[in-house]
């Protein structure tokens, strides 16, 4: 059930996405990174400043500002200086159970978000001309005959090498030769059944779905792009092995320690204008 709902949050994020992320497509990455990552800043600081005890915070900064006076003023007297410093830690577990409420409703629109964000930065199309490999990962299913598997060819896309079976993981590969740039599809024969892939390729910035999951909640949060294989599948998910997207601001490993120092930054220095108490 909870994964369902995942899924149909995950359908309603990619539609507001796709609007509101259209510009990553044209914009510079370091600027559309920033200006995400900025934009989310102060939109957390005010679903902060209206879900938290502002008053309460106040009162508990104030206590914690007095004990650190006190400290200065009685550091000879050890008694009094354990009081205080046992006073301290308390305002500091004070203020972080305050801002136990703010952080829960926001973990799953952040969630949402990161997970859309991951599709523009994560990796980076196929250029033409350039290889990839493809998996298809089959249900573990002792009781069944494994499914004949066929690649079906696609405008657009050269089939490489392959398939190269793995039968003790139930992988099948293929290697795959980008031609044409555009959101291509790749179609996979499965028995009976007939499945797909998305395929982006061309330059610059497109929505890059690394990976169409199975029904498994973790795989739904962080590949949110294309349907989640049903769980009576005899495919389990089909991987593209996308090349790394290569930036300090938007690439593969840094985009998202980007976005949260970016974030955070933004939120402090928008607490004055926005009088938030954290």
């Amino acid at each position: 059930m909870l994964t369902q709902l995942v899924v149909w949050l995950n359908a309603l994020a990619g539609g507001i996405a796709g609007v509101a992320l259209a510009p990553v497509a044209w914009l510079p990455g370091w600027l559309s990174a920033t200006a995400i990552a900025v934009a989310t800043g102060i939109a957390m600081l005010y679903v902060f400043k209206h879900t938290s005890n502002q008053s309460a915070i106040q009162r508990t900064r104030n206590r914690i500002r007095a004990n650190l006076l006190a400290l200065s003023l009685f550091k000879d007297d050890l008694r009094v200086g354990l009081r205080c410093q046992g006073e301290l830690l308390a305002g500091a577990v004070r203020l972080l159970t305050l801002s136990f409420v703010p952080m829960l409703v926001m973990l799953a629109p952040m969630c949402l978000l990161l997970g859309q964000l991951s599709l523009w930065y994560q990796a980076r199309p196929l250029a033409v001309g350039e290889e990839a490999v493809v998996t298809l990962h089959l249900a573990n299913r002792d009781e069944q005959p494994i499914p004949e598997v066929r690649l079906q060819e696609a405008p657009g896309i050269a089939l490489g090498a392959g398939p190269v079976r793995v039968p003790g993981k139930h992988l099948i590969c293929w290697n795959i030769v980008a031609q044409e740039p555009g959101i291509h599809h790749l179609t996979f024969g499965v028995g009976e059944q007939t499945v797909t892939k998305q395929l982006a390729v061309g330059d610059g910035f497109l929505p890059t779905s690394l990976k169409r999951p199975g029904w498994n909640l973790t795989e739904v949060l962080l590949h949110p792009h294309e349907t989640p294989f049903p769980a009576e599948s005899p495919v389990q998910s089909i991987e593209v092995d996308f090349p790394e997207r290569l930036s300090w601001t938007s690439g593969s490993r840094s985009w998202l320690a980007y976005w949260f120092l970016v974030s955070m930054a933004a939120g402090f220095a928008a607490r004055p204008l926005l009088n938030v108490k954290i």
